[in-house]
């Protein structure tokens, strides 16, 4: 067993003959471990501001097109259009057990919306209830999304975008206001709240207005819808929740469930696996330069303690023939090695996640869409984890094999250094 305190005596003893040589080395090593911090920091806020952005259109969702058959069926020619309808929308909630929610949306493209002394064209679109969950439109604080009674009755409400409630109102609380949607009076429930948003189809959600389905219906006459938007609670059942939802329509409609043609559907899961897979590998790719970094500083300390092999190479023949054993010698440079990187990215640790924590609070005070997509630094345990280990690693490498050499020495050639 290595005698702890002799080998501790020794290191002390040689931290203040170098001190300035251990310096230098402590502050590469903080320099390296500074470096893989920021960079992963930088990696971890891209990654969860990309997932937020992800969320923002709704998450294990699918958004369903009408389309037409590309196959005979049944006796029937191809080349028919299906068309969905609203009634199409519970058919599939109630018969399709992978869905755990569904939703219609009939869309009317650039209508005059107007408050005041404001007019603008934009886009309108009638929705059910369910669809500010599935969605993801939550409405601010005073306001409150559509609901079963505004499609029941027909209500001539609405929920507007919070960019297009800012355009229509500016500063004044839109809630309870009136805007007219082609000259009809409606009421403004709720304003979404600011969300990012990545992905679209038809455009961001906070520049338009959703209205119930039942109302949209009345006021433009419309008999079938412009997609189905439905969610699954987990990603893995949306490959059978599509192969059912054929189905289901397929026996209503009569066309073959295995027509690729008849819906145009976007499956944002499978976007999902993409971007998980993209941030991977640049948080890898960002962890591998920084590794590299910090590799250099580990090169140096191997090179430094080789550099003190051979300068004490006459003091380790000394101990070595008046007793001291392999252990002690490999002891004394391996804690020497382990010491000098623990210190630096003891150091480098502490200062990465301070210039983290005030790069993320600059961050925070710019309003800058390139900031808000790039997100703020984040430091997190698993970094922090990483990065110890890493340098434990680098330490541990670094000190063994210089010492292996000394240990390996033979008491009467060190004795003949010079």
């Amino acid at each position: 067993m290595w005698r702890i305190g002799l080998i501790v005596q020794l290191f002390r003893r040689a931290a203040q003959i170098q001190r300035k040589r251990m310096t230098m080395t402590i502050m590469a090593i903080a320099w390296g471990t500074i470096a893989i911090i920021l960079l992963l920091s930088f990696g971890e806020g891209l990654k969860r501001t990309m997932e937020k952005s992800r969320r923002g259109l709704g998450e294990n969702i699918a958004v369903v097109w009408n389309g037409e058959t590309s196959k005979p069926f049944a006796g029937l020619p191809p080349g028919r259009p299906i068309r969905l309808r609203p009634e199409d929308v519970a058919l599939v909630a109630d018969n399709v057990p992978e869905i755990s929610a569904a939703t219609g949306e009939m869309t009317a493209w650039s209508t005059p919306i107007s408050h005041g002394d404001v007019d603008l064209n934009k886009r309108i679109t009638g929705v059910n209830p369910a669809y500010g969950g599935i969605r993801n439109h939550f409405p601010q604080a005073g306001g409150r999304f559509i609901d079963d009674l505004d499609e029941a009755d027909k209500r001539r409400v609405i929920f507007l975008g919070d960019t297009l409630a800012k355009d229509l109102f500016g500063e004044e609380n839109p809630v309870g206001k009136t805007v007219l949607v082609r000259r009809v009076a409606f009421t403004v429930i709720g304003i979404m709240q600011p969300k990012l948003q990545m992905g679209t189809y038809g455009g961001p959600d906070t520049d338009h207005a959703l209205i119930p389905l039942s109302t949209f219906q009345a006021l433009w006459g419309r008999k079938t819808l412009s997609n189905v938007v439905f969610k699954v609670p987990r990603p893995e059942l949306m490959e059978a929740a599509k192969k059912h939802f054929h189905e289901v329509l397929g026996a209503k409609y009569r066309f073959d469930p295995t027509d690729p043609r008849v819906f145009g559907i976007w499956d944002v899961v499978k976007g999902q696996v993409v971007m998980a897979n993209m941030m991977l590998g640049i948080q890898l790719f960002l962890g591998l330069i920084g590794g590299l970094t910090l590799l250099i500083g580990g090169v140096g300390v191997a090179n430094i303690m080789y550099a003190v092999v051979k300068h004490r190479t006459r003091e380790i023949g000394v101990q070595m023939a008046i007793g001291a054993r392999r252990g002690t010698i490999m002891g004394t440079l391996v804690l020497e090695a382990v010491a000098l990187t623990f210190m630096g990215g003891a150091g480098g640790i502490l200062v990465g996640a301070g210039l983290v924590q005030a790069l993320a609070y600059g961050a925070s005070k710019i309003q800058s869409k390139a900031v808000e997509f790039l997100g703020q630094p984040t430091f997190s345990l698993p970094i922090a984890l990483a990065t110890v280990a890493l340098l434990g690693l680098i330490g541990l490498l670094a000190g063994y094999f210089p010492a292996r050499r000394a240990a390996s020495v033979q008491p009467a050639v060190a004795l003949r250094h010079e």
